[in-house]
């Protein structure tokens, strides 16, 4: 007699949101520099965003106007999240893409059940990101597009 299998239900309608895509891988750079040159002159992505210390390259199209980035952060912005070589790794985070009425879904589900979060905006893209820390310890953002462009950020 064979045992049945079982499909682990999804997790999407008891949530009230769902992850729709990666949104950004984020690497904090032992030699900023040249790691710029090698995704910019070796692999030939495209630089979206030069922001003095952080280099962002366009990857494809993600959710709902959410460009899919690579990010190149220098290691001396927000030490405190580690230093390369010290920590153990050079991830700086991890950003996985929904919809802004998901976003606030998830924003919703964490007040619920008490989990920790905070909220920052990056005006000057359109993004908003929903950051919360994994139990290893690695930052994770749910981002989404689409909130009001600032062109003095």
């Amino acid at each position: 007699m064979s045992e049945a299998k079982t499909t682990p239900q999804d997790p999407a309608p008891v949530r009230g949101f769902a992850i729709s895509g990666l949104g950004e891988i984020a690497i904090r750079c032992i030699d900023f520099d040249a790691m710029t040159r090698f995704y910019r002159d070796t692999l030939g992505l495209a630089v979206l965003a030069d922001r003095g210390g952080i280099v962002f390259f366009r990857l494809g199209n993600g959710v709902e106007g959410h460009t899919a980035v690579l990010a190149l952060f220098d290691p001396n912005l927000n030490p405190e999240r580690g230093t390369p070589g010290l920590s153990g790794s050079t991830l700086h985070h991890v950003a996985l893409s929904l919809s802004q009425h998901e976003q606030q879904a998830a924003c919703a589900w964490f007040d619920t059940y008490g989990i920790s979060y905070h909220v920052q905006n990056f005006d000057w893209i359109g993004w908003r990101g929903v950051f919360l820390t994994d139990p290893d310890g690695n930052t994770v953002e749910l981002v989404s597009a689409g909130w009001p462009v600032t062109r003095d950020a």
